[in-house]
């Protein structure tokens, strides 16, 4: 049973790094300007990708028989507070939401890769991680180039 435990500790955080990811750009797309078209179209899509993470994670959890996260992490609120009070003083909107998403891009990549240093990890459980961490990688990567276009253009 431990190690079933610890498994669905790691599946759980997992899905705790999607619920911030979700509520974190349900927010962003919500506060990009309506003529950030690309931007406020990228928000919704990497949102869409989380909860389609969240829903394969409680499937496994469930199948491990364990009770799947619901909620955010400690640190998501607070990172998600730190961004608001980071936005009230911004004068680059876009500039700035980019450079937000970054930071939480990193971290969920951080943690993807935590997940996948447990060795309790089944192959298929190891699979869906990498391709989950895979397509979170791809919307970190756009995040970066977008920021980076905006750097040259300022």
């Amino acid at each position: 049973m431990s190690q079933n435990s610890e498994i669905i500790e790691v599946l759980n955080d997992l899905i705790l790094i999607n619920n911030d990811r979700v509520v974190g750009y349900e927010k962003a797309y919500d506060e990009t300007d309506t003529a950030d078209t690309d931007l406020r179209s990228l928000y919704n899509n990497l949102a869409n990708h989380s909860r389609q993470h969240v829903s394969e994670l409680t499937n496994e959890v469930n199948a491990l028989g364990g009770e799947p996260a619901t909620g955010t992490m400690v640190s998501g609120k607070l990172y998600r507070v730190w961004m608001d009070v980071k936005a009230a003083f911004s004068s680059d909107g876009r500039k700035t939401s980019l450079e937000n998403s970054e930071f939480g891009e990193d971290a969920a990549q951080k943690a993807y890769e935590s997940a996948l240093k447990s060795e309790n990890l089944t192959p298929d459980l190891r699979s869906l991680i990498t391709q989950q961490k895979a397509t979170l990688k791809t919307g970190h990567d756009t995040i970066k180039r977008l920021r980076d276009s905006e750097k040259v253009l300022h």
